[in-house]
């Protein structure tokens, strides 16, 4: 057993962020490079595009607000679809017809995060999303997630109808956008040091040994 002290990790993400759909999958496989360290893994909220209203919006629509057009997307897509199949995950650009707002996707990694789920519905919303074409703003397509995931389907259902946790996941979200996070994905190691966007496996995977040393060396002193 390890008597190395834990690593705080968080991760600061959004569903709906194509590079943090990538960062993930990257994060993992440092983990897995740097498995002789033990780490704590946070999933924290980021609103990619607060002003995309709760009931979200065409997907035509929020292309032409944020990138001009339809067209001016593509060219920007294919790079993202690329990195995404080099990591062994699926992007369709072209099956995604509405953009959500993220806050009851993040209510739902909360709630899944208290049965140690967290990254497991933070996986299957992004799948949904960005390989199926999911409606991530349909109460029965996030219910259906959240039990897949383990989660009570008539209780989230019951939840989200609520405000349970809104305010809670807000407030999480302008905190990191007050610590000066703009971009995401963005990993935070040891509370101390941040690394924004989606990096290489082993570069992750050198800051956790790195930060995982200096914290083990300050408790030893």
């Amino acid at each position: 057993m390890s008597t190395l002290k834990p690593l705080r990790l968080d991760i600061v993400s959004d569903v709906v962020c194509p590079w943090c759909y990538i960062g993930k999958r990257r994060i993992e496989n440092a983990l897995a490079l740097a498995k002789e360290v033990p780490v704590e893994v946070h999933w924290q909220p980021f609103f990619l595009n607060p002003w995309v209203p709760r009931e979200g919006i065409s997907r035509e629509e929020y292309l032409t607000a944020k990138f001009g057009s339809v067209e001016a997307y593509k060219g920007i897509s294919g790079r993202v679809v690329a990195a995404a199949g080099e990591e062994g995950l699926t992007y369709r650009p072209e099956l995604v017809k509405r953009q959500p707002n993220t806050i009851d996707c993040h209510r739902l990694i909360h709630w899944a995060e208290a049965k140690g789920k967290a990254a497991e519905m933070k996986q299957r919303l992004m799948e949904l999303y960005f390989r199926d074409g999911g409606d991530l703003t349909d109460i029965d397509v996030l219910v259906q997630a959240a039990s897949e995931c383990g989660l009570d389907a008539e209780e989230t259902r019951r939840r989200l109808s609520t405000d349970e946790d809104v305010a809670y996941i807000s407030v999480q979200a302008e905190e990191a956008a007050s610590k000066g996070i703009s971009g995401v994905p963005t990993y935070v190691f040891g509370q101390k040091y941040a690394v924004s966007g989606a990096q290489p496996p082993e570069q992750l995977a050198a800051a956790i040994r790195q930060v995982s040393a200096e914290i083990n060396a300050q408790a030893a002193e």
